[in-house]
């Protein structure tokens, strides 16, 4: 075969062409017919929906769920509510053995004393900082980098 089959050949480049034009109006015409097929269904899910009683609910033929009304609640419910609430808070407490300004009142630990250096303690201190200071003030002095 050899090097006949890398060279341009007219006959199966229209061969192709043609192939992939044929793909394309084969596409269209399946896109025709599915939206004619769609039609036909839509239309039969229109007349199931008024045989049902002027149409079925939104939520059978969409996802989301609809949405739920808050239940309003008369000012009278709500205070029984409120007294029951407290009644129950009350006999929790109650039965804990105490209420919040009894565990308020109960006194706070002490904090620890706290502890202190003697002198020898703070005189030794003092003069490891001086030694300290000494060798740094030294080592700048002679041109060394020193930290801080």
């Amino acid at each position: 075969m050899g090097n006949t089959e890398l060279q341009y050949q007219p006959f199966l480049f229209c061969a192709i062409m043609m192939a992939m034009t044929n793909n394309e109006e084969l596409l269209r015409m399946a896109l025709v017919g599915y939206q004619t097929e769609a039609e036909k269904i839509d239309a039969k899910i229109a007349g199931i929906e008024a045989k049902l009683g002027g149409g079925a609910s939104k939520a059978a033929t969409t996802n989301t769920p609809p949405k739920r009304r808050r239940r309003k609640m008369s000012t009278a419910v709500r205070k029984r509510m409120a007294a029951a609430q407290k009644a129950r808070w009350a006999a929790f407490h109650k039965q804990q053995g105490g209420s919040k300004t009894a565990a308020k009142k109960a006194p706070a630990k002490a904090a620890p004393a706290k502890r202190k250096l003697s002198p020898e303690a703070k005189k030794k201190l003092a003069a490891n900082l001086a030694k300290a200071r000494a060798a740094r003030a030294e080592k700048k002095s002679a041109g060394e980098v020193v930290p801080f």
